[in-house]
């Protein structure tokens, strides 16, 4: 939480899956259902070849921080597979085919599950000044969502999703469209995700600080290298909030602008 502390963010971009919401919840279990459709469509059992490729154990039931669940978008994995279904003897043909009919998403409404207030989080750091943005690898439909359903949409001032045709996470694409749309240098963001390819796009856009969140695929090993700071879950930004009340209270008492300050 310390390292928050020296840096004034006129905009914070989120991460989605894993940083604002459960990621384990959400995707866990939709590898294993995909696998059920697949065999109730066409008799073959992929289940655990499609984990393999995926990236998800299914003794721990959690998705791996390496693994193509982790930070691919939907359209390359379901591309992925369809490759898995092929691999069983079926021609492409086939194999699309049954993946067209099996293919579901998992619900972004019932399935998931915010790691903190998002309303009371994002509503207080508008009150500072700070605009709020998300960067995701899921699609804009199941974003949208999720968002409408936590009543947040009036906050989120900025979003890219996997299927807006922008190059997607490690590339900095996601993070510099966001700056140009709000119209912020890229050195006075802040960006948190769970994931190492978060944190590279953020760096490679040249973000102002980069923030790891261990709340979702990732370990502090896995993340280290790639973050200015590692933070357990963005419920710490709620201290967040307290120390910028703290400091603009203390400008003001000097008689100073806070805003102009930082």
């Amino acid at each position: 939480m310390n390292g928050l502390k020296n840096f004034r963010a006129q905009a914070i971009i989120f991460d989605k899956d894993g940083t604002l919401i459960d990621f384990d919840m959400m995707w866990g279990g939709w590898v294993v259902y995909l696998a059920e459709q697949i065999k109730a469509v066409s008799g073959l059992d992929v289940c655990e070849a499609l984990c393999f490729a995926m990236g998800f154990d299914q003794k721990s039931r959690k998705v791996l921080a390496q693994g193509k669940l982790a930070s691919r978008p939907m359209s390359q994995l379901y591309h992925l597979t369809i490759n898995v279904v092929q691999s069983f003897g079926l021609s492409p043909t086939e194999a699309e085919c049954i993946v067209e009919k099996a293919w579901c998403i998992p619900d972004p409404v019932s399935l998931a599950k915010p790691l903190t207030d998002l309303r009371t989080l994002f509503s207080n750091l508008r009150d500072h000044g700070i605009q709020i943005a998300i960067a995701t690898a899921d699609d804009r439909p199941s974003t949208q969502a999720m968002i409408e359903a936590f009543d947040i949409e009036e906050y989120v001032a900025a979003m890219v999703c996997a299927d807006d045709g922008i190059p997607s996470k490690p590339a900095p694409d996601m993070v510099l469209t966001i700056c140009e749309r709000l119209q912020i240098d890229p050195s006075r963001v802040m960006v948190i995700g769970d994931t190492a390819s978060d944190l590279k796009m953020a760096r490679a856009a040249g973000a102002g600080l980069t923030v790891g969140v261990l709340s979702g695929v990732s370990s502090t090993k896995d993340l280290n290298s790639h973050a200015d700071i590692l933070i357990e879950s963005v419920d710490e930004l709620h201290e967040y909030i307290l120390w910028l009340d703290r400091t603009e209270s203390e400008r003001l008492q000097q008689g100073l602008d806070p805003d102009f300050a930082y």
